[in-house]
């Protein structure tokens, strides 16, 4: 895999720096468990690459997961990991820019999509690989809101 990261002294990240990392890998191909700009990614491949130019190596290795996150299971994989690494940010009022959001794509699953929220000509947008296209940026409309369940920062120094 790659360097793992110990996540006690990150330095500081300004979430215009995120957006602008992401914004970078729009157009880069959809492939399930990819993490590379310009070659391959999915949403967590998308967060990984933006974790990597900020930080150089991965709070930790990232295990073989199914397309559904364990949906059958019940388990929220995807939310437990980014717990782990980086900060929840309350829900209160619309993502800031460079924030991680996380989806649930329909009532009693589990969460499973990740994206960037970012701003598009003053409206609210979010930079995401989307299966079946590319890492784009989407408007973050009222549908694509009302699935998000979790909002997380970027480290902002030490924990």
């Amino acid at each position: 895999m790659g360097e793992v990261v110990a996540t006690d002294h990150l330095p500081p990240v300004k979430n215009q720096l995120v957006v602008e990392i992401a914004r970078k890998w729009i157009g880069t191909p959809y492939c399930h468990q990819a993490s590379v700009r310009g070659a391959g990614a999915d949403c967590l491949g998308l967060v990984r690459g933006i974790w990597r130019e900020l930080f150089g190596g991965e709070p930790e290795l990232v295990p073989t997961y199914t397309p559904d996150w364990m949906e059958a299971a019940g388990e929220e994989r995807l939310w437990q990991a980014a717990g782990r690494h980086l900060s929840e940010v309350e829900m209160a009022g619309m993502p800031a820019p460079g924030e991680v959001v996380l989806f649930r794509m329909r009532k009693g699953a589990v969460a499973k999509h990740l994206g960037i929220a970012a701003e598009r000509n003053a409206c609210p947008s979010f930079i995401h690989a989307y299966s079946g296209h590319r890492v784009v940026e989407s408007a973050l409309t009222q549908a694509w809101q009302r699935r998000i369940v979790a909002r997380f920062a970027f480290p902002k120094g030490v924990r």
